[in-house]
């Protein structure tokens, strides 16, 4: 066992709750209102120092009694360590974590995507919009085991939703301008693009 989990549960007694190894990875729970404090303590420890964030991301099983996880993996570049903390989270509770941006900046982006996918909502995030579906999407969280394979609008509700979203109210500038630069691409690049191919774009003139 990692000897993190030993320390968290010395340092935090019953905020950290159970330990397991799966697949040569150390998994720990941490209860929600000491995430904080905990990934903090972990970041900034000497011995441990998990100075790098991985990933975040949520899954939802079926058949259990808190089945919606958020994942947070961690890494200790230094000692080549890993650590994977998880929230257990009631999917008709309250679906508030805090955020760990200020802990790490690249946060941001991933836990707009759980928010995007699983509507976890983390508290003190810079700023917390949908960065997969537009911002106006009225059909849910589509990873959620409760989403319907085809989404709850027909096709044909689902286009009229999205011819009628006006993208420059929810985006800035600079991301609007992104997509700009994309249409005045030659049509062949739009193609190459299109296809997934890599190249080298040619300085403009």
């Amino acid at each position: 066992m990692n000897p993190s989990v030993d320390a968290l549960r010395a340092t935090f007694g019953t905020a950290i709750g159970r330990a397991l190894e799966s697949c040569g990875d150390t998994i720990v729970y941490v209860g929600r209102d000491a995430l904080r404090d905990v990934m903090a303590w972990l970041r900034d420890t000497p011995e441990h120092t998990y100075d790098y964030l991985v990933d975040v991301t949520a899954v939802e099983y079926r058949d259990r009694e808190r089945p919606l996880e958020v994942v947070y993996g961690l890494r200790s570049l230094a000692r080549r360590a890993d650590l994977r903390v998880k929230v257990e989270l009631e999917p008709q509770g309250d679906l508030t974590v805090d955020s760990v941006v200020p802990l790490w900046r690249g946060a941001d982006w991933l836990e707009r995507e759980v928010y995007d996918m699983f509507g976890i909502t983390f508290r003190g995030h810079p700023d917390l919009r949908r960065i997969l579906m537009w911002e106006t999407y009225a059909e849910g969280f589509p990873l959620r085991k409760d989403f319907p394979l085809r989404g709850r609008f027909s096709r044909a509700e689902q286009v009229r939703q999205a011819l009628a979203a006006h993208p420059e109210a929810h985006y800035s500038m600079e991301e609007l301008s992104i997509a700009e630069a994309y249409e005045e691409l030659p049509a062949d690049m739009k193609e190459r693009l299109r296809r997934g191919e890599r190249g080298t774009v040619p300085e403009p003139e």
